[in-house]
């Protein structure tokens, strides 16, 4: 009985070189992803209590030299939080087009076993039709993967600006 390192490299012989490009780019975006996860779980408190830490610490904070301060300070945090966000944003619009590479690569294959055999040899056809439905099948559902955990980092992006933002008062 196989073990599970040979079934998975079996797999991706049948999907052809694409797979590789597949599998590499998505543990690229999974190690952004889990980067954010952490970032958002551990490092991003840290960071988020410096800075309204620093806000608090000013005795001023109505004039307009002080809006400009916390609006640098908001900005800054913005780029802390957003880091990598648009990577993985551009890694999961990658994988269905790697897909589509993989589907068009196997499709060659495909058309190149016709003009050698000269037609209908339905065998000889089955592997190019494997190599081309295997990697548009992992693009697709490393992209839903990915679109599901990019949607969730968002919104945390996005619901920890606005917590900071709601930090950063002016009132005292």
């Amino acid at each position: 009985m196989p073990g599970v390192f040979e079934v998975i490299l079996a797999f991706m012989e049948k999907g052809g070189n694409v797979l590789w490009l597949i599998a590499i780019l998505v543990f690229f975006m999974w190690t952004l992803i889990f980067e954010r996860l952490w970032y958002f779980s551990s490092t991003w408190r840290a960071d988020r209590a410096q800075v309204v830490s620093v806000w608090e610490n000013r005795t001023e904070r109505r004039s307009w030299n002080a809006k400009q301060i916390r609006q640098k300070m908001l900005s800054s945090s913005r780029d802390m939080i957003n880091n990598n966000m648009n990577v993985i944003t551009t890694c999961v619009a990658l994988c269905p087009l790697l897909g589509l590479l993989g589907t068009v690569t196997g499709m060659i294959e495909v058309f190149h076993v016709m003009a050698v055999t000269g037609g209908g040899d339905a065998k000889s056809m089955a592997g190019g039709v494997e190599k081309s439905t295997i990697p548009t099948m992992a693009g697709m559902v490393a992209a839903l993967s990915g679109l599901f955990a990019n949607t969730y980092l968002q919104r945390v992006a996005s619901r920890e600006q606005m917590f900071l933002e709601d930090q950063l008062t002016s009132d005292h």
